[in-house]
């Protein structure tokens, strides 16, 4: 009940920071109080919920992924390969190769941190520098625009033409993203799964007395954030319509500021989907604001800082707390 208590009230005081923020922005900008600005905040967010909402389920479960990102990526220019070698595809098969590929990337961070107890951190910041270095090694940094034809054509959901001849739209981004965010809301508040993925991050050795499953809760929790960043990454080059090795390098610690401001705990046990979601239209507004203000976009990777420095802190972990966290995380695994 408590716990339910203090995800409610972050969700609720999210809503009421993004409130104040978007009254001074519409009043600061000319463009940002518009129903284009709204659509186009939506389509370009998705691919940031969609990861996000992966990420939530790793830190429920009390670890910490910082390699999904550039995995995305390994997976873009893996699949824009086998597709190729298949003539062509359709968005079925893309969907299952890259769902495949994200998810075995999930399984090997899993296997190294539960077969060889190492810090979830300290691993996905190994497989994150190997993702990467493998990927720039082996594309030596070419783009791939030979794309096949149902991935690079835009899909327009809902589209409305102004009264000043501009077109606000929903494009098939948004569409995934929504069916990820229902997905994941079902496999953490309805299922067996979801309840043992919260216990397992809030008490492992606890979990591990009750019977729980040590290694499966692993291989789910970053098995389903793999699922999601190889969803994500194939979304990303539709929306994009090419493929850049590096084009998602560096969105990890975006979208790692945006859950932990919707209330996940480093330290496992706590998140919500809803925070989640709410924390990256946070981020992604006050960017989108900044854009419009004309403010550097290096004054927002400070704010990004600022606002994973201030999230930690006033989150349910003290800092004091997290050493010893992190070394309970190595000796449950």
């Amino acid at each position: 009940m408590r716990k339910f208590i203090s995800t409610h009230a972050t969700e609720s005081s999210l809503l009421a920071v993004m409130i104040v923020i978007c009254a001074f922005l519409s009043f600061a900008t000319d463009n940002f109080f518009s129903l284009g600005n709204s659509f186009d905040l939506l389509n370009t967010s998705a691919v940031n919920i969609i990861f996000a909402v992966g990420l939530l389920v790793v830190l429920i479960a009390g670890g910490i992924d910082i390699s999904f990102a550039v995995g995305a990526s390994v997976v873009q220019y893996v699949t824009a390969i086998a597709l190729g070698w298949i003539g062509g595809g359709s968005w079925l098969s893309g969907l299952l190769i890259a769902g495949s590929i994200g998810i075995l990337l999930g399984a090997i961070n899993a296997f190294l941190i539960h077969r060889f107890r190492i810090i979830s951190i300290v691993a996905t910041i190994s497989t994150f520098n190997i993702y990467f270095g493998l990927l720039m090694f082996f594309t030596k940094g070419v783009s791939i625009y030979d794309l096949p034809d149902w991935l690079t054509d835009k899909v327009v959901l809902f589209e409305h033409e102004m009264p000043d001849g501009t077109w606000i739209e929903i494009t098939l981004p948004v569409l995934v993203m929504v069916i990820c965010v229902v997905a994941t809301w079902v496999l953490i508040t309805r299922t067996t799964i979801g309840r043992q993925l919260y216990a397992f991050g809030d008490n492992p050795e606890g979990a591990r007395r009750f019977g729980i499953n040590i290694a499966a809760m692993q291989f789910i929790a970053f098995g389903w954030l793999g699922l999601m960043a190889g969803i994500g990454g194939l979304v990303q080059a539709h929306y994009a319509q090419e493929v850049v090795p590096n084009a998602l390098y560096g969105r990890e610690l975006d979208v790692l500021a945006a859950v932990v401001l919707g209330g996940a705990r480093l330290g496992g046990g706590k998140g919500s989907v809803l925070g989640c979601v709410l924390g990256v239209l946070l981020i992604s507004i006050t960017q989108n604001g900044l854009n419009l203000m004309g403010v550097s976009p290096f004054a927002f990777k400070m704010i990004i800082g600022a606002i994973i420095l201030v999230a930690i802190t006033l989150s349910n972990t003290r800092i004091d707390k997290l050493v010893p966290l992190l070394r309970r995380e190595g000796q449950a695994r």
